[in-house]
């Protein structure tokens, strides 16, 4: 059984992950993305995302340190520059940035690849002659967006990266913690698959004004913790 302290430290984390990946102002993301698909191919592409983005994440939080130590890079350094990167989006967050900038960059892939699909796929003259009431798009037809948008640059981007390797800088001689922190991101990205199952749902059930109080609220603890975190890589590097 983890100890109260050890609680204690993992809520901030738990925090910091949650409103960096944002699985839930990712739902509007995968409804665009997904948009005409079959349930099947939804619940695919949710389970292909948040796995390939699990073991992205946990793949720089084991090595990561190692791969800025062959570029001559300290963590010290990193602290300080993976603060200012989380204050920044913290402040898109604040001031409602972050959510357009995503969904304008859904609607355009979108729109790429209905077009690459018309231009690529001819339709045949039987289509023409008697036009389909299925609007539903066929799985082998569906393009694939787990890994790229999904996965890359929205669950498991730069953000993401830089706090999991932030997290595993802070508990370097505490491997437990470590390993707490891998388990969080699971946890993260479970709550990220259930919301992208429940997308519709959840996106009626949430109201704007709730989403935008929820999203400047995170955005104010993530802009604490991203302080937090240079405070604390000038003091490893100064003091």
């Amino acid at each position: 059984m983890p100890s109260f302290d050890m609680l204690n430290e993992l809520i901030p984390v738990f925090v910091t992950l949650f409103v960096i990946i944002d699985p839930l102002g990712l739902v509007p993301v995968f409804i665009v993305l997904t948009q005409g698909t079959s349930a099947a191919h939804r619940r695919r592409m949710a389970i292909r995302a948040c796995l390939t983005s699990f073991f992205i994440l946990a793949a720089f939080a084991l090595i990561g340190e190692g791969l800025l130590g062959i570029f001559g890079i300290h963590m010290p350094a990193f602290r300080i520059a993976g603060g200012t990167l989380l204050f920044l989006i913290a402040l898109e967050m604040l001031f409602e940035k972050r959510s357009q900038k995503r969904n304008e960059r859904a609607e355009q892939l979108h729109q790429e690849m209905e077009d690459e699909n018309k231009t690529d796929k001819p339709k045949s003259k039987a289509a023409k002659a008697k036009p389909s009431t299925d609007h539903t798009i066929p799985d082998d037809q569906a393009d694939d967006i787990s890994i790229f948008p999904m996965s890359i640059p929205f669950l498991s981007g730069p953000g993401a990266i830089a706090s999991v390797m932030l997290l595993m800088g802070k508990f370097e001689d505490n491997i437990a913690m470590q390993a707490s922190v891998i388990g969080v991101v699971a946890v993260v990205m479970s709550i990220a698959f259930v919301f992208f199952l429940l997308s519709n749902v959840v996106a009626k059930r949430l109201s704007p004004t709730v989403a935008t109080v929820f999203s400047r609220l995170l955005g104010m603890i993530l802009a604490a913790l991203a302080v937090q975190f240079i405070i604390d890589g000038i003091k490893q590097a100064f003091f």
